[in-house]
């Protein structure tokens, strides 16, 4: 696929890139490169193939859920300057 300069400009502009006037030039070729391993891929044969959510099927590694900590919430809210009925308390910001 060809680009010229004002399709550089273009995409520049559609991406919010700024990019000075002599600079379109230098991108031509990356975006070029860049199209062309797109269509390399297109061409590649993929009927039958099924999409995989990660591409060495192994299962995820779980931990037991076990309750591990205890509860220290009353020491915690030893230090705290309000609280009621295991809630923390703090001044009204929104009215």
């Amino acid at each position: 696929m060809s680009i010229d300069a004002e399709q550089v400009r273009r995409i520049a502009h559609l991406a919010r890139i700024g990019l000075a006037a002599d600079e379109a030039q230098r991108y031509i070729g990356d975006l070029e490169s860049i199209l062309g391993m797109v269509e390399r891929m297109r061409a590649v044969p993929t009927d039958g193939v099924v999409p995989l959510p990660h591409p060495i099927d192994v299962g995820q590694r779980l931990r037991p859920d076990v309750v591990t900590e205890q509860d220290e919430r009353e020491l915690f809210q030893t230090d705290a300057p309000a609280v009621a009925d295991g809630f923390y308390l703090v001044p009204r910001v929104v009215e």
